[in-house]
């Protein structure tokens, strides 16, 4: 099943069930509660550092691209971390496609504005054949370098994910964001002049059945999120498809009215119809144009230091 499909079948009814008497990060007897964020003005996350994690490079565009855009507008600096080459997609033979798949890549992140892009070029669709600690350290090294505060990246405990790269990628990232705190984990990294520093924020997504507790309003955002899924031209779903259906029907004496007349239009009607069409029907539920649905996991709550600002008195 081709990607478009799967995300075209999945997304109404499973984000319907998804957000039915789910547990919530209070409990397993809290009410289920979905929070709308929206955009906020000004830079109030300056200072602040995200890693953008997918296994592929058109994963995020997918499914988080509305996101990037929005934290990195109000202030977040970014980063872009692909763990695939991407061999098994793309046009020609297997070393064309890894060189047309980074190429996507790079122009992803600079039309994101990700500051940086980091390539760990494991095999496409082996990736649950690499060892899990050696991914894992890798992340924990990178989280340490950059002082990473959030994370965007497949959800760990999504339901049948089919694909090997996307849940590996996940079940390293998070146990990543968790161990990159320690004192004890890998200390060599503190002799060459890094600290602990753990990962408080996390933005997971997922193509199937999750537990969705976040919808992100992508509406401002929604022009330049479809602009970035036709840099993915090397293996779609969106790119330049757009175009090669309307040269088709053209073919064939067919035209759609929805793909105008030129390929730019065709290329970007044809992402946000066919490819993006899950966050006009997230939206909808929402009384959004387009959202984007997350399982948000936030900052642990300072119990001790609150209960002392309240409650301490001076001697």
């Amino acid at each position: 099943m081709k990607r478009s499909e799967f995300i075209a079948r999945v997304a109404g009814g499973a984000f319907a069930v998804s957000t039915a008497g789910a547990m919530t990060d209070e409990g397993p007897f809290a009410a289920t509660e979905i929070q709308v964020e929206r955009a906020r003005p000004g830079k109030p996350h300056a200072g602040k550092v995200l890693a953008a994690i997918q296994p592929h490079a058109d994963d995020l565009p997918i499914f988080a691209g509305g996101l990037v855009l929005k934290l990195i507008d109000e202030g977040y600096t970014g980063y872009l971390i692909r763990i695939t080459n991407d061999d098994h997609t793309g046009p020609g033979t297997v070393g064309e496609g890894v060189l047309a798949n980074e190429r996507d890549n790079f122009a992803v992140a600079k039309s994101f504005g990700l500051k940086k892009t980091y390539d760990l070029y494991y095999r496409n669709h082996m990736l649950d054949g690499v060892s899990p600690l050696e991914l894992r350290l890798r992340l924990i090294f990178l989280f340490r370098l950059l002082k990473v505060d959030t994370v965007i990246c497949y959800d760990p405990w999504a339901h049948y994910e089919e694909n090997p790269d996307h849940y590996a990628t996940a079940s390293a990232v998070e146990a990543a964001c968790w161990m990159s705190g320690g004192e004890k984990d890998f200390p060599e990294h503190f002799d060459a002049g890094l600290a602990p520093h753990s990962v408080k924020e996390k933005y997971y997504f997922a193509r199937g059945p999750q537990y969705v507790n976040r919808v992100v309003d992508i509406g401002g955002f929604m022009d330049r999120k479809i602009f970035v899924n036709t840099l993915n031209t090397a293996q779609g779903p969106a790119g330049h498809r757009g175009a090669q259906l309307r040269r088709r029907l053209s073919e064939q004496g067919l035209r759609l009215p929805l793909l105008g007349d030129d390929d730019e239009t065709a290329n970007r009607e044809y992402t946000r119809r066919f490819v993006l069409d899950r966050d006009a029907e997230v939206g909808n539920k929402f009384g959004l144009k387009y959202a984007e649905p997350y399982h948000y996991i936030g900052p642990e709550p300072a119990k001790v230091e609150e209960f002392i600002k309240t409650n301490a008195v001076r001697l």
